[in-house]
């Protein structure tokens, strides 16, 4: 099955994609998936006040050239590569991506199983060629208050789910992390319980805005961003969106997690971005985007609220933060 590439932006202004100089130039490594869509026309679609280069071959734009809505420059390649949470490999956020440098993500298998129809196990070869990969371009928010807009390739978790097909006793959908020292020095750190869980609602994990990512820019995921095959979902803070995911479980109940595990009064399991709910150490009603002077206020769902809330009718997001 060859991959049918489109770029969807919901619901950012296409100016926010962040900048980098070679982003036109990845045909190769779209050609190495057997993708044949021109590069060119879909960053045409996320700047489209940039001239059409579709036929003019690689091109380069210089770092910066783009901004946000209000102006601003928006955020750079080495930034999003360089500011990491990935407390596998060390909780010093500009550490990691010396420390993820070797780490090799091939071969890799995810395993789905639970309470679905029909299990699988997947290579991440095979999740390449069997889902169409599409580009998003969505707003990542830390809880720890700041954020960045990263364009992501891959797929909705509803076309995997749908093809495995859950049960109807299915309500929730586990994710679990690899687990391996040696090749992640930060899980020898005992404090934690590895490995790295977390969980969604099964209407959460459906919503087409829930995605997992098998690369961004244009490129493969690198090592310190989670690769080879990690979660987003861009209305929850960053923590729900789990690196390196080796197995899917469909089951029943409400999964532990691993921060709400550590600390249930800090980390819900629900995790959605709320200025008003406060985390018990510090304001989340502002947040600083990386290479921004001073803060932004942050928007209810992290600016999705249209598109998510419905999920949540009903309930006090106080208590269910």
């Amino acid at each position: 099955m060859k991959n049918d590439w489109k770029f969807k932006s919901a619901p950012i202004d296409p100016s926010e994609i962040t900048p980098r100089g070679s982003y036109l130039s990845r045909r190769d490594f779209l050609k190495s998936l057997g993708i044949v869509s021109a590069s060119a026309a879909i960053l045409a679609a996320c700047a489209p006040n940039l001239p059409d280069t579709a036929d003019a071959g690689p091109q380069e734009i210089p770092e910066g050239s783009l901004t946000d809505e209000l102006g601003d420059p928006v955020n750079s390649y080495d930034e999003i590569t360089n500011y990491n949470n990935y407390y596998e490999f060390t909780t010093d956020k500009q550490g990691v991506a010396r420390l993820a440098a070797d780490f090799e993500s091939r071969p890799w298998s995810i395993e789905v199983s639970g309470l679905v129809k029909n299990p699988k196990t997947y290579t991440i070869e095979d999740l390449l060629e069997r889902f169409p990969q599409e580009e998003r371009i969505y707003r990542l928010r830390c809880v720890e208050a700041w954020s960045m807009v990263i364009p992501w390739e891959g797929f909705e978790i509803a076309a995997l789910l749908n093809e495995v097909e859950p049960t109807a006793d299915a309500k929730y959908v586990r994710f679990e992390a690899l687990l391996d020292s040696d090749r992640m020095p930060g899980q020898k750190a005992s404090f934690y319980p590895w490995p790295y869980q977390e969980g969604l609602r099964l209407d959460e994990a459906m919503h087409p805005l829930a995605i997992f990512a098998t690369g961004l820019y244009g490129e493969p995921l690198p090592n310190q961003n989670g690769a080879p095959f990690r979660l987003v979902v861009p209305w929850k803070y960053g923590f729900k969106s789990i690196k390196a995911i080796t197995r899917i479980e469909l089951v029943d109940y409400q999964p532990d997690t691993l921060w709400s595990t550590i600390a249930p009064n800090e980390y819900g399991f629900y995790a959605n971005v709320n200025p008003q709910v406060d985390h018990p150490r510090w304001s989340q009603k502002t947040e600083r985007r990386i290479g921004e002077i001073g803060r932004r206020e942050t928007l209810m769902f992290n600016g999705y609220e249209q598109d998510v809330a419905y999920l949540y009718e009903g309930m006090d997001l106080q208590e269910n933060y």
